[in-house]
């Protein structure tokens, strides 16, 4: 597979990641997790999706436990980023930016994983109670231990991002907060990598960050690049979502919203059957073709999904594709 470089200490992953948390949160059958989950991980690793992307909220904890017992056996292999900031209680999930709890979650993923060092620790969330800095310092202070190599942060969310940045009196946009934060920490410690939504049918990242990035040596790691599935085409609208799947609250996942963007999919399948490929790798290709410091990083639970979206770093897109994926209509539906 190829190989992409993020940031000024260009560390090099397979072009396409694999992204964890379906394995053990979120999504209808994520707790089954089990031996499908280490057949996918060993999948991706042997078609070259060197990063693996995970959190200690995922499951909670049982997501990194889940790597651990591959990174026990591949672990040159692989590049692990695992995330903190965020606490799942029973019924919310709050951000603690505490140094001293910064500190600690590091070391008890370093213990799940199995390993001595975490390749890219990333901010999962800030916390509003504490300075983004100091969140940051304390992060900054593991690299310099040797318990981390890199460090990155996460994009707010649509809706959070719009309130900090009205609550700040200043311009709007969609990532106009991540951006602050991301200026402030850069004072602090280089960032690495930011992950943020990226894909077909969530192109705003296209705006603003992305060229941050691109401007300052960053990488993007693009989370949901297959649109939460639905991208792959294997959805159907009005099919039905367990309670626990993110998708039965998700806007673009109701019956009429998921009719409304099919023609993203019918776009997607056209120039996936001139290639002999799948929506879902045209998609994928998509994300890739956005510039060279970009990985994506799709959610995978089955060996053959991650199989199929490796295979997406051998697919090249020519200008008619471009330009035929370019003209498909914007998603309907609010962003999140």
């Amino acid at each position: 597979m190829e190989r992409r470089t993020i940031g000024a200490g260009a560390l090099g992953v397979g072009a396409v990641g694999l992204g964890c948390m379906p394995m053990n949160w979120a999504y209808s059958g994520s707790r089954q997790h089990g031996e499908h989950s280490l057949r996918t991980v060993h999948a991706a690793l042997d078609a070259g999706s060197s990063l693996l992307d995970t959190a200690d909220m995922y499951g909670p904890f049982t997501n990194e436990l889940l790597l651990g017992r591959v990174l026990k056996e591949r672990r040159a292999e692989a590049f692990v980023s695992t995330k903190c900031g965020l606490l799942v209680g029973d019924q919310h999930i709050v951000a603690n930016g505490r140094p001293g709890y910064v500190k600690r979650a590091c070391h008890a993923s370093l213990r799940r994983l199995q390993t001595d060092t975490i390749d890219l620790y990333q901010l999962h969330r800030a916390d509003p109670e504490v300075p983004v800095e100091e969140t940051w310092g304390a992060m900054a202070e593991l690299v310099t231990a040797g318990k981390v190599r890199a460090l990155g942060m996460c994009a707010v969310g649509a809706r959070a991002g719009r309130r900090a940045g009205q609550r700040a009196g200043a311009r709007t946009g969609l990532y106009d907060a991540t951006i602050r934060q991301l200026e402030r920490v850069q004072q602090v410690f280089p960032v690495t990598a930011v992950q943020a939504e990226l894909s077909v049918w969530s192109p705003e990242a296209l705006e603003s960050l992305l060229p941050w990035c691109a401007a300052r040596g960053v990488g993007l790691l693009a989370a949901m690049p297959l649109g939460n599935g639905f991208l792959t085409g294997t959805l159907t609208p009005g099919q039905g979502f367990e309670p626990d799947d993110l998708r039965a609250r998700h806007p673009r996942f109701t019956a009429e919203m998921m009719a409304a963007n099919q023609p993203l999919v019918v776009g997607l399948r056209r120039v996936a059957e001139r290639h002999g490929a799948t929506p879902a790798q045209v998609a994928l290709a998509w994300v890739l073709g956005q510039g060279p410091q970009v990985v994506p990083v799709p959610g995978a639970k089955r060996d053959r999904w991650a199989r199929e979206n490796a295979g997406a770093a051998g697919l090249r897109l020519t200008a008619g594709d471009w330009a035929e994926l370019a003209a498909l209509p914007p998603a309907q539906g609010s962003w999140d």
